[in-house]
């Protein structure tokens, strides 16, 4: 393989004369070669926004010769719209607070540049990936403000999936209002609800998310861009500083805006623990439906089985006929993953010292990685489970009249310590509460028709007490 002799302060080294990057992700490739993980292309295509933007503001303030530009400009849009991403090729897990990626991008794009102004690669003294493409910047705020760029869009993005999912469950909602069934707490029978209900409970629940997402999104859109090293501007210019920042709206259309204390943007990232603590409720909800889900639909002949899931795919080697859950099952893997990234992402956040955190490409793998998960686990979930999801009213009935629970809504009536005697006697006879209670003469059925309509159980009072008033006094 042929190679170019490449210098940088430590020395040289022969970079392969067809790689667009140089010298110092060679170094970088070297010193990290830690996992197959490679940094999200979410965030390289959103840091080469950040550079078109630089490089603009530095055209327009007279910094850099604008035929130089021009090109980085261009090698920047490339990137940005998904060329030469098999150039990126730092691990994730990268030393430095991001500068081996910062410096990739500038080597990919100073090369790249120096082809388009018709030059061989490697001719730094045409275009450096120092003195042109880096300008008026630093990794310390070029690499925090595309990773907000890059974050904004998934949440945006995630957000939307979640709003999606909730109609979904709506309509869920919706279709199962009227099918009553057996309410359960801590695992045991509890008193009756509707498979509508316990739905509306879930679009709810996700309802929240999506605020959420859509709120924290906000708390994104400061970037420190333009205060270089420590938040402070040196050698960066003031009119670069805002030019660039207008020039990063512009090619995002994204609402960012320049930080008033661009210090504390630099050394301080809470605010990425607090953005990831959001998205971390959304995979709770995400466990904790699918939890849900496995149980209500569980069998289908030796459990509850009151829902159908969808059948997707054998689900043995072994059993025949056997079809597990496993979409909900993926998507509670997903969740998992996602609230171990916001433990990492908490610990990185908290470790910075001084005026810089050293652990952001921690961060960036994490918060990154976590919701492209979620944007597609919520997808399939939606698509793959939620959606074809189907009632067993008759087993809901089944288990509701055995369950010896309807005694609850007689309390009101015949009081508590006689609805428990009737409970026990109509589970040691084997009848159900209803049976047991017109046979000892305590209700008609006609009254217990209206006590244990889905209406009256599963509505604020004592179940059918005004309705039977009214019936009394019209008899009257």
């Amino acid at each position: 393989m042929p190679y170019r002799r490449e210098k940088d302060l430590l020395g040289e080294m022969d970079v392969p004369e067809d790689a667009y990057y140089g010298v110092h992700t060679l170094r970088a490739i070297h010193n990290f070669p830690v996992s197959s993980f490679k940094v999200p292309q979410e965030f390289i295509r959103a840091l080469a926004e950040v550079k078109q933007a630089c490089t603009i503001a530095n055209i327009h303030t007279g910094l850099l010769d604008k035929r130089i530009g021009d090109a980085i400009v261009q090698a920047a849009k490339e990137v940005a719209e998904g060329q030469f991403l098999d150039q990126f090729v730092v691990d994730a897990f990268q030393g430095g607070a991001g500068t081996s990626t910062n410096m990739n991008m500038n080597e990919v794009l100073a090369n790249r540049a120096i082809e388009i102004i018709g030059r061989k690669r490697g001719d730094s003294t045409l275009v450096d990936p120092l003195e042109h493409v880096n300008l008026s910047q630093s990794t310390n705020d070029v690499y925090p403000t595309a990773l907000k760029v890059a974050a904004i869009r998934l949440i945006l993005t995630l957000s939307e999936a979640v709003a999606k999912l909730q109609g979904a469950l709506q309509e869920k909602e919706a279709a199962f209002a009227g099918i009553l069934k057996l309410g359960r707490t801590e695992m045991q029978d509890a008193v009756p609800i509707t498979l509508g209900q316990e739905f509306s409970a879930y679009a709810e629940a996700f309802a929240r998310d999506r605020w959420r997402l859509f709120k924290v999104e906000e708390r994104l859109r400061q970037v420190n861009l333009g205060g270089t090293a420590i938040g402070t501007g040196i050698n960066a210019e003031r009119a670069f500083i805002y030019a660039a920042i207008e020039e990063l709206q512009n090619i995002t259309g994204l609402g960012i805006a320049r930080a008033e204390n661009m210090v504390d943007i630099t050394q301080n990232i809470d605010v990425f623990a607090e953005v990831s603590g959001l998205i971390k409720a959304t995979a709770v909800n995400l466990a904790k439906v699918s939890a849900d889900l496995r149980l209500m639909s569980s069998g289908p002949y030796g459990g509850i089985a009151e829902i159908k899931l969808p059948k997707l795919q054998a689900g043995s080697s072994i059993m025949p006929n056997k079809v597990n859950p496993v979409v909900t099952e993926m998507a509670t893997q997903v969740a998992f993953q996602v609230m171990s990234a916001d433990q990492a992402i908490t610990l990185a956040a908290f470790s910075g010292q001084l005026e810089l955190n050293a652990f952001l490409p921690l961060v960036t793998f994490n918060l990154l990685t976590g919701l492209k998960l979620l944007i597609n686990a919520v997808t399939i979930f939606r698509s793959h489970c939620i959606e074809g999801i189907e009632a067993n009213p008759d087993r809901c009935t089944r288990l509701l009249e055995e369950s010896r629970c309807l005694a609850t809504a007689l309390a009101p009536y015949i009081g508590h310590e006689k609805a428990g005697e009737l409970s026990e006697q109509a589970a040691s006879e084997g009848k159900t509460i209803r049976e047991l209670a017109i046979e000892k003469g305590l209700f008609a059925p006609r009254e217990l028709d209206i006590i244990f309509s889905p209406r009256e159980l599963t509505r604020p009072g004592v179940p059918g007490l005004r309705k039977l008033k009214r019936e009394k006094k019209g008899r009257n």
